[in-house]
This record gives C-alpha cells, sequence and structure tokens, in this order.
C-alpha cells in the first residue's frame, strides 16, 4: 500500500457495519505489532478502531489500551 492509497481509503457506515468480532481482533493485532510500510497505514488503522468503539463499542471492549492515550506533560 502506498502513501496515496491510505488517502483514498474512507471509513464509511458500510465498512464499520461489515467488521465483526473476528476483523476487529486482526485490526488489533496490526495496530500491537505496529508493523506498517508507512505511518499513514498505522494511523489509518488507529482511526478505524476509534470508529468503531463509537459506532460498534462492542467489538472493541477488548481494545481500549490501543485507542486511549496517557495524557502527557510536553514541559
Amino acid at each position: 500500500m502506498t502513501d496515496n492509497s491510505c488517502t483514498e481509503k474512507k471509513i464509511t457506515k458500510e465498512l464499520l457495519l461489515n467488521f465483526d468480532d473476528q476483523s476487529t481482533a486482526k485490526l488489533a493485532k496490526r495496530l500491537e505489532e505496529d508493523d506498517y510500510p508507512s505511518p499513514f497505514d498505522g494511523l489509518y488503522d488507529w482511526h478505524l478502531l476509534r470508529a468503531l468503539a463509537i459506532h460498534r463499542p462492542e467489538l472493541t471492549l477488548n481494545y481500549h489500551h490501543l485507542i486511549d492515550q496517557e495524557p502527557f506533560d510536553e514541559d
């Protein structure tokens, strides 16, 4: 996948409705392994998991650690 193809991918309602427990687990595994050809690919998956957490929260109960961000102090 190239950087350009990531910008063409859209997170749609239909895409979210096609997810099930198994496909969500695969998504979470990719995020945990964090081995993407480009940072944009990882960012897309992170946004996809966040969208699932909002619209299909029952699928993401075991993966909140991948979505939540710890507050940090830049100083």
